[in-house]
C-alpha cells in the first residue's frame, strides 16, 4: 500500500553484527497504529523479548516520525523514541522536536529499529540508503552538546544528529537524548538504553521527497492553518515567553513544585518566570521544524560559577531545577539547565533527584560523609555538584543515578514517603494535591508520572478543585487527544496554548495520507495504543496493576503547608474513588488491567491472549 505521508519502509539496524536491512511498512501497522507513538508501541510489543533487561542487548530502540512529519503542516517536526524503560521496567517513550524527525523521512524511512550492542562506541550514520557504523571512541565521555558540534563539523551541517552525553554512557536511569543543541527526548531513560548499546549518536541525511495524496488540497489547507495560527489571540502573548509563560499561573493556583514538592508556592517565582527570562537572559527565539510559534528560547546567563549559553530554560526545567530545588534566579536555573543538557540528564527527573537528596540531607538520612559536601536549598553549587555526581555515577551519584524510587528504598528512614514518582518515573512540573483531574492523569499515565499525556489542571481550576466529579472522564479524553499528536508527528502546543482548533488536523490528515479516517477514527487508534502500552507494562512488570497507580505518600497524607493550596491534600480514599471511576470508564478490571472485551473491541485479541498466559483474570 503506497500512501501519502509514508515512505514505505522501516530501517532495522543490528549493532552487534554491524548490519542493516529494510522491510516494508506493513499495511496493518499503518491502518491500526498510523505512525509515531503508534509504531513505537506496536514494534516494541512485537520485538522486545518478554522479560528482557532494559539495559541488555535484547532491548530494542524504536525511533518513529509520524505521517504528517516533514510535510507543510504547522509544527510537523516531532519524533517519538521508545524502548523498554530502565526507569520503570515497563513501556517507555519520549518525544523530541527539532529537525531530526523530518530528516528520517527524507532519508526514506517511516521508522528506525535499533537492536543489539556494538562492541565499541559507535555513531550510526544514515545517508539515504547508505548505513555505516563510525567509530565514536573519541566522542565517548564528551558532553552531548560538545559531541553534536564535533559531529556537525565532521559530517556536515546538513546531517541531523541525536546524541547522548555521559549520563547515557553511564546508564543513568533518567538519561536523555539530545538534538539541535537543546531539544531533548528526556523521559523514561531511553538515553541509558542507547548507552547500553554503545550508541553515542545517530546522524541522518536524506534527499527524498515525502509523497502527499492530495498535494494541492493539502497545500491550500496548510497555508490556511499557518494563517490561522498567526491570527489567534494567544499568538502574540505566547511566543515571546514560550512555556516559561505559565510559571506565574501555576504558582498562583498553588501547583508549583517547591522544595521537593513539600509545598506548592515559590515566593521567588517572579525571579524565574517568563518575564525574567525575556528581560534578563534571552538572546533570540528558536523554533523546531515548521513551527509558527517558536517556544525555544536561546539564552545567555552569567552566574558566580560562570557564563553559559543554553536553549531554555523552558517551564519544566524552571519548575524542577528552579522551584523544586529553590533556585531563585533565572540565571541560576539556566546554568543548571546547561549543565544537565551537556551531561545528558533529563532535567525533570534530575531536578526531582537533586531535591530528594537535599531533603534527605536536611532530615539526616544522608550524611555529609556519604554525599561529599553539605547540601542546601537554593544553592547552585549543591545542585551542580549533584548533577555531575549522578551523571558520572561517582560517590553518592551512583545511588542517585537509579532515580528516587530505588534510592529511597535503599536509604530508608521514611524517605519513600517523599520520593516523588509513579512507577519509578519522577513527577513533572505540576503539584496535584488540589487538582484531582491532574492527579488521576499523572498516576494513570502509561510511562509513569508525566504531564504530557493529559494536562488537566485547567479543568480542575475551571470546574472546581475539591470535586472528583467528571475528573476521570476528562483525563481519559485528554489521554486520547494529546498522545494523538505524538502519533501524527506534530507538536500539540498550537492547540494547547493559542487555541488552534482540532478540526484542522482532522481535515488535513486525509489530504496528506489518503486514509479516509475521521477524527473519531483517529481517537480510536489513540485508545488502541493506550491499551497496548498499558498491556506492555503488565506483560513486563511482575505484579503490575493498581498498586503501581498510587501517588507518593506525601500527596495523600501531608496537607500543603502554605500558599494558595494551604491545607489541601488528596486522601487515599479519594484516590481510590478516582481510580475506580477511571478503570470502569476505561473498561479495565478493578486492578487496572484491560479486559478481554475491551481489548477485543480495539482489535487487540493477541494482547488478551498474552495477558491471560501471564495469569491475569481479564
Amino acid at each position: 500500500m503506497k500512501l501519502g505521508g509514508y515512505m514505505g519502509k522501516i530501517l532495522e539496524v543490528d549493532l552487534t553484527a554491524k548490519k542493516s536491512r529494510t522491510f516494508p511498512t506493513g499495511e496493518d501497522l499503518i491502518r491500526d497504529y498510523v505512525g509515531g507513538r503508534g509504531f513505537v508501541a506496536k514494534l516494541l510489543w512485537d520485538l522486545v523479548p518478554r522479560g528482557a533487561d532494559p539495559l541488555s542487548p535484547e532491548n530494542v530502540v524504536v525511533i518513529a516520525p509520524g505521517p504528517l512529519t516533514g510535510v507543510f503542516v504547522p509544527a510537523s517536526g516531532k519524533v517519538h523514541m521508545g524502548a523498554k524503560s530502565p526507569a520503570t521496567g515497563g513501556y517507555g517513550d519520549s518525544n523530541m522536536g527539532g529537525h531530526f524527525s523530518p530528516e528520517i523521512k527524507y532519508a526514506g524511512y517511516d521508522a528506525l529499529v535499533v537492536r543489539g550492542k556494538a562492541e565499541k562506541p559507535v555513531v550510526l550514520v544514515i545517508d539515504d540508503d547508505k548505513v555505516s557504523f563510525e567509530d565514536a571512541g573519541d566522542l565517548w565521555g564528551k558532553g552531548a552538546i560538545t559531541a553534536e558540534k564535533i559531529l556537525k563539523d565532521r559530517l556536515g551541517e546538513d546531517f541531523q544528529i541525536a546524541v547522548i552525553g555521559p549520563a547515557g554512557e553511564n546508564l543513568v536511569k533518567f538519561a536523555c537524548i539530545s538534538h539541535d543543541f537543546g531539544r531533548q527526548a528526556g523521559r523514561t531513560g531511553v538515553g541509558a538504553v542507547w548507552g547500553s548499546k554503545n550508541l553515542k549518536a545517530v546522524a541522518v541525511r536524506g534527499s527524498r521527497t515525502i509523497p502527499v495524496a492530495q498535494p494541492k488540497e493539502a497545500f491550500s489547507k496548510a497555508k490556511e492553518m499557518y494563517k490561522t495560527c498567526f491570527h489567534k489571540p494567544g499568538f502574540k502573548t505566547w511566543t515571546p515567553y514560550g512555556t516559561a509563560e505559565v510559571v506565574d499561573w501555576v504558582n498562583k493556583v498553588g501547583a508549583f513544585p517547591t522544595k521537593n514538592f513539600s509545598t506548592t508556592y515559590f515566593e521567588r517565582h517572579n525571579r524565574i518566570n517568563g518575564q525574567s527570562l525575556k528581560e534578563r537572559i534571552l538572546i533570540t527565539d528558536k523554533g523546531c521544524f515548521g513551527c509558527p510559534t517558536p517556544c525555544g528560547k536561546y539564552s545567555r546567563a552569567q552566574t558566580r560559577l560562570g557564563e553559559v549559553l543554553v536553549e531554555g530554560p523552558e517551564y519544566e526545567t524552571i519548575a524542577l531545577l528552579g522551584g523544586n530545588v529553590a533556585l531563585g534566579e533565572i540565571e541560576e536555573v539556566a546554568y543548571a539547565n546547561r549543565v544537565a543538557d551537556e551531561l545528558g540528564l533529563d532535567t525533570i527527573s534530575a531536578g526531582n533527584v537533586a531535591a530528594f537528596a537535599i531533603e534527605c540531607f536536611e532530615k539526616g538520612l544522608l550524611s555529609r560523609e556519604q554525599i561529599g559536601r553539605n547540601l542546601s536549598w537554593g544553592d547552585l553549587e549543591s545542585v551542580v555538584y549533584l548533577l555531575e555526581k549522578m551523571a558520572r555515577r561517582e560517590g553518592i551519584g551512583d545511588l542517585l543515578a537509579e532515580g528516587v524510587k530505588v534510592a529511597s528504598e535503599k536509604i530508608g528512614g521514611g524517605s519513600e514517603r517523599f520520593a516523588i514518582h509513579v512507577k519509578g518515573l519522577e513527577w513533572s512540573g505540576y503539584e496535584a494535591r488540589w487538582a484531582p483531574a491532574m492527579m488521576i492523569s499523572y498516576i494513570t499515565c502509561d510511562v509513569g508520572a508525566h504531564h504530557n499525556r493529559s494536562w488537566a489542571i485547567t479543568f480542575d481550576v475551571a470546574k472546581g478543585r475539591d470535586s472528583l466529579e467528571g475528573k476521570a472522564d476528562k483525563a481519559i479524553e485528554l489521554q486520547h487527544i494529546r498522545p494523538l499528536f505524538d502519533v501524527l508527528g506534530l507538536c500539540r502546543l498550537q492547540w494547547v496554548e493559542i487555541g488552534f482548533e482540532l478540526e484542522n488536523y482532522a481535515e488535513i490528515f486525509p489530504m496528506v495520507t489518503g486514509l479516509g479516517y475521521s477524527w473519531e477514527d483517529l481517537i480510536k487508534v489513540s485508545e488502541r495504543i493506550w491499551n497496548l502500552t498499558r498491556a506492555f507494562s503488565a506483560r513486563e512488570i511482575p505484579g503490575f496493576g493498581r498498586s503501581f497507580d498510587y501517588p507518593p505518600a506525601r500527596f495523600m497524607e501531608e496537607p500543603v503547608p502554605d500558599g494558595p493550596a494551604k491545607g489541601k491534600f488528596l486522601a487515599r480514599e479519594s484516590v481510590d474513588r478516582l481510580l475506580d471511576d477511571y478503570y470502569a470508564k476505561r473498561g479495565w478490571t478493578k486492578e487496572g488491567i484491560p479486559t478481554r472485551s475491551k481489548l477485543s473491541e480495539l482489535g487487540l485479541d493477541f494482547v488478551a491472549e498474552e495477558l491471560e498466559k501471564d495469569g491475569y483474570s481479564i
